[in-house]
């Protein structure tokens, strides 16, 4: 499969009947820009349609000459969904996915005609996708699985070159590792993700990301020890301790996350917003 980097603007082929058109949205949170992928071409499915820039809607009618036959989205995050609606006005397209949750940083405007369940498929004349439900780094996130070339379109769960934000109370470090380890189990040949370029070692990139988290959550566990009833901003400058200064308030959306994954383990509490181990711990 091919591994062109993403530039805003391009379709690339990646796979007969597999193109990517990159958003012109690059930035620290959307890396190179946010991916929309294309598959097929007598009956087209669009994933993740992408922000509401008009360039990039433009783009994709141009490309599928304006005949969509399904749009799916993975979460409704703002840089993956917001162009669903005007591309389902201007085409008729069928919209799935997952509504998304009544939080802040959602589109409001994503309806699907049909909410989406995991295992649940789609086929065309071309083409069979499998939804898999992989709730962490959003509730209501999905990837897809194309069968016939084994891979996955994995929108937020796994990106390219980083570990994604997991911002409580939409996300969820422990359905974030339990999605992970679900996706273990599919014999994937390669990671279409929504921001970057392919990854063609699946299983050692997931591996990598679930040692990453696990060894990340033993560091809070030890700062913890070391700093027993400490708040959030400031056990986030020990766990922490190796990024940048200015990533602390991401850093912290994620330190959160670990944190409400081990109450939920009943390893550590909180008491006037300081956290502790549980004695046991």
């Amino acid at each position: 499969m091919n591994k062109i980097a993403p530039i805003a603007g391009l379709l690339c082929e990646l796979e007969a009947g597999i193109q990517r058109l990159t958003s012109p949205n690059a930035g620290l949170m959307t890396g190179p820009g946010t991916n929309t992928y294309i598959l097929g071409k007598e009956e087209p499915i669009v994933i993740d349609p992408g922000p509401e820039i008009p360039e990039h809607i433009d783009r994709i009618l141009e490309f599928t000459n304006g005949d969509i036959f399904s749009i799916l989205v993975t979460h409704t995050h703002l840089d993956h969904s917001p162009a669903t609606h005007l591309l389902a006005k201007e085409t008729g397209a069928k919209v799935l996915g997952i509504s998304p949750p009544p939080l802040d940083h959602q589109d409001t405007t994503f309806t699907p005609d049909k909410e989406l369940k995991d295992g649940d498929t789609l086929e065309t004349k071309e083409l069979k996708l499998t939804a898999i439900y992989t709730p962490g780094h959003a509730s209501n996130h999905m990837c897809y699985f194309y069968d016939e070339y084994r891979c996955l379109f994995s929108g937020d769960h796994i990106i390219d070159g980083s570990t994604i934000v997991i911002n409580p109370p939409d996300g969820d470090m422990y359905d974030y590792l339990d999605s992970l380890e679900r996706i273990k189990l599919i014999n994937i040949k390669n990671i279409l993700p929504g921001h970057g370029s392919v990854i063609d070692n699946p299983r050692e990139i997931i591996e990598e990301t679930v040692k990453h988290r696990i060894k990340r959550e033993s560091k809070v566990i030890e700062c913890l020890r070391a700093h027993p009833k400490v708040t959030l901003s400031e056990l986030v400058q020990y766990v922490y301790d190796d990024i940048d200064k200015s990533l602390y308030f991401l850093a912290e959306r994620s330190l959160l996350a670990h944190l409400l994954k081990l109450k939920k383990e009943d390893r550590v509490n909180v008491t006037n917003d300081c956290w502790q181990l549980f004695s046991s711990n």
